[in-house]
């Protein structure tokens, strides 16, 4: 068995082991709140089971594989396996009293993914963000938390971006309105060093950078930001990732994650090329 990256493993072994008992579930034509009842559980907590977004109890794993008819000992010493595993808490669980459950889980599977795409409207994705930048940006969502905080909050979103530079980081590939390049975050400084930034990372292998123009109108995202998560195994569907102002959708069903595919893909095209990017980034610049 190959290693999984440092805090990457617990989230893929989570979200195989849902996909799993989904499977297994849907196999033996039971409904989730059938599964629930059988482990003295809710069809929601089925739900995020599924999901990979909450721990596992040995028992109730147990249970659900006897429920779903798994006997031979092998299959189950391997699925009962992958909850010692997806228990495992990933590096960003020190981070826990500053983040709530919903962005945990985004992180975890951000974690996870061997393909990020994202469309960003108002800010600079926080994938590409300098350290002052993040920093303005964490001030204006908490103005009164101690600026200890602060610091915790810049420094877990900057180590976010460290697998970003290892040789089997992810493909990150980001799409961003010229409104988030324009808008003046922190200052001429800040928003100077953020920019250069975008224009030196652009020539990173693993990451494309496009801008959607305001020469281009309305275009195929008007609804807002939002992320397409895809992972290594091929066995686990994309996840569509849209916050909101105090919590997020999840999406990982075909018929939900395809319209935000076809508006990536649109995005995409209508958008800047590479070296258009670089163009518009340089401009920028020399404004300033």
């Amino acid at each position: 068995m190959s290693m999984d990256p440092p805090g990457t493993g617990s989230t893929v072994r989570r979200i195989m082991l849902g996909a799993s008992l989904r499977r297994l579930r849907e196999e033996k034509g039971l409904t989730r709140e059938a599964a629930g009842f059988h482990i003295r559980a809710s069809e929601s907590k089925i739900s995020r089971m599924e999901l990979g977004r909450v721990g596992f109890k040995t028992r109730d794993v147990e249970d659900l594989l006897t429920l779903y008819g798994v006997l031979d000992d092998a299959e189950r010493r391997g699925l009962l396996e992958m909850v010692r595993e997806a228990n495992t808490p990933g590096w960003w669980h020190k981070y826990g009293d500053l983040l709530p459950n919903w962005f945990t889980t985004y992180v975890g599977l951000e974690e996870a993914a061997n393909m990020i795409r994202t469309y960003e409207v108002q800010f600079i994705p926080g994938l590409l963000q300098t350290s002052a930048y993040a920093r303005t940006v964490i001030r204006l969502g908490y103005p009164d938390v101690p600026e200890a905080e602060i610091e915790r909050r810049v420094h877990m979103r900057m180590q976010r971006q460290d697998r970003l530079t290892k040789k089997e980081g992810p493909r990150l590939w980001a799409v961003i309105d010229e409104a988030a390049l324009r808008r003046p975050i922190g200052g001429g400084e800040i928003m100077r060093e953020q920019l250069q930034h975008l224009l030196e990372v652009t020539t990173l292998p693993n990451i494309t950078i496009q801008v959607m123009p305001f020469r281009f109108g309305m275009h195929a995202a008007e609804g807002g930001a939002f992320s397409i998560l895809r992972f290594p195994e091929s066995d686990l569907s994309d996840v569509v990732y849209v916050e909101q102002l105090w919590g997020a959708l999840y999406l990982d069903k075909r018929e939900d994650v395809d319209p935000y595919l076809t508006a990536m893909e649109q995005l995409c095209v209508e958008s800047t090329t590479p070296g258009g990017t670089a163009e518009i980034l340089g401009d920028l610049l020399r404004e300033m």
